[in-house]
């Protein structure tokens, strides 16, 4: 996740409107778009060579998504149309393109090998791409494609854990890489929400990956760890060690559950549920003062009920166990758990709930810390906020990462350009 240069006046997505005032030249902007199930966050970075400044952010309540999953299109439309116009606004530009997340648990991630022969010569770029492509060359289901080849190190003869094998020479190179793939229909319906809403995708980023790029630190990813985000239909997991990503998990579960569980548990509206959720919260119920009583508002005409605090966090505290169990589960079935020298680092909005880091810090038996958005400038205060992570990662990711035009026809989004332009 090493930092590339984004050269003065490459094309990477809009420019700011004439008069928009800098002490320096303007830089390109990125914009992210985080679709989440509770949340649309459009988060816009005017990047430079050496920084990136958040000029403007705008946020709508998501409807129409459920798990990650677009079920509505329409009304997911509308949604991002509400946060694109308010990042429009508190930028002072038009938005054009963007770099979406994607998230859920039909999302599936599995490492893969792949080998080429170099026959005593010069390793090339050429070389480093086709070896690539065998690895990338595996089955997978016929209703998920390929969204992400990720490679994690190469090898030229016996000399292993190399990250550029450009100038090397052997007799064969080889290759580790971490592939993502997501479901057909769930990547072309989030494509079709963002072109109804007059946007173009840049490429759409794992939510998790993307997170990392704005949470985690290069000495955590060399020493090992693992990036939870927590958001409101499912929780995303990334464990890198030795600077690169090694696995990658979703789980169909998040912070929606624990309002849920506090709606059908005390008996009160689902909007009801989420303010108790954020005014009383706690994930450690043992540290609520017992005689401590919430007015819970009933449906209908009826009166509010008298609860106790612990009895509402009770209630979360049993979903976040589940969660994190399930976690630690995973981090043991895929043999990284005593890898994770770095520890644990939680984001997402779930992440504010009180006392999580020591109720992780019990399950995972690691340290934890709650990540925020860091290495940016501007407008640090309206995205300092584990809730706006995804979005901001978004923003770093594609000034890191910008799509290759040589190879455009043949990524994902690529593909999905062309069979518009057929159908259109």
């Amino acid at each position: 996740m090493d930092e590339i240069e984004v050269n003065p006046g490459e094309e990477v997505g809009q420019k700011p409107k004439k008069g928009h005032q800098e002490e320096r030249e303007s830089g390109d902007l990125v914009v992210g778009l985080d679709i989440g199930t509770t949340k649309i966050c459009c988060v816009v970075g005017e990047v430079f060579e050496d920084a990136v400044d958040i000029i403007g952010v705008g946020t709508a309540p998501s409807v129409g998504l459920k798990k990650g999953v677009v079920v509505n299109i329409e009304s997911t439309v509308q949604s991002i149309r509400k946060a694109v116009r308010q990042a429009e606004e508190s930028a002072g530009c038009d938005l054009s393109s963007v770099y979406v997340g994607i998230a859920g648990n039909h999302i599936k991630g599995f490492n893969s090998p792949g080998i080429i022969a170099i026959n005593g010569r010069e390793i090339k770029e050429n070389d480093v791409e086709d070896v690539i492509v065998a690895a990338r060359t595996v089955k997978i289901s016929e209703n998920q494609q390929i969204i992400h080849v990720l490679p994690q190190e190469y090898m030229v003869d016996d000399h292993t854990e190399i990250q550029n094998p450009l100038g090397m020479t052997g007799v064969r190179l080889v290759t580790n890489v971490h592939i993502v793939t997501a479901d057909m229909a769930a990547v072309h319906n989030l494509y079709t929400c963002c072109n109804k809403a007059g946007l173009e995708v840049l490429d759409m980023v794992l939510e998790s990956i993307a997170s990392a790029h704005a949470t985690l630190r290069p000495d955590e990813m060399e020493l090992g760890v693992a990036l939870l985000d927590i958001g409101g239909g499912t929780t995303d997991l990334a464990v890198f060690c030795d600077g690169t990503i090694r696995h990658t998990c979703e789980i169909g579960l998040g912070g929606h559950n624990l309002t849920n569980d506090l709606s059908v548990g005390l008996r009160t509206p689902l909007q009801d549920a989420e303010r108790l959720k954020e005014d009383y919260g706690c994930a450690i119920s043992s540290l609520i003062k017992p005689n401590l009583v919430v007015d819970v508002p009933t449906v209908g005409d009826r009166e509010p009920r008298k609860v106790t605090q612990k009895v509402l966090v009770d209630i979360l505290q049993a979903r976040m166990v589940e969660i994190l169990e399930m976690v630690n589960q995973d981090l043991i079935n895929c043999g990284l758990k005593n890898k994770i020298n770095g520890g644990v680092v939680i984001t997402g909005g779930t992440a504010l709930l009180a006392n999580l880091v020591d109720l992780a810090e019990q399950i995972f038996d690691l340290p934890v810390r709650i990540g925020y958005p860091t290495q940016i400038g501007g407008k640090t205060n309206e995205v300092h906020t584990p809730r706006c992570t995804t979005g901001v990662g978004l923003v770093m990711y594609g000034r890191q990462h910008q799509v290759d035009k040589r190879y455009s026809d043949s990524s994902m989004v690529g593909r999905m350009k062309e069979w518009f332009r057929k159908i259109m």
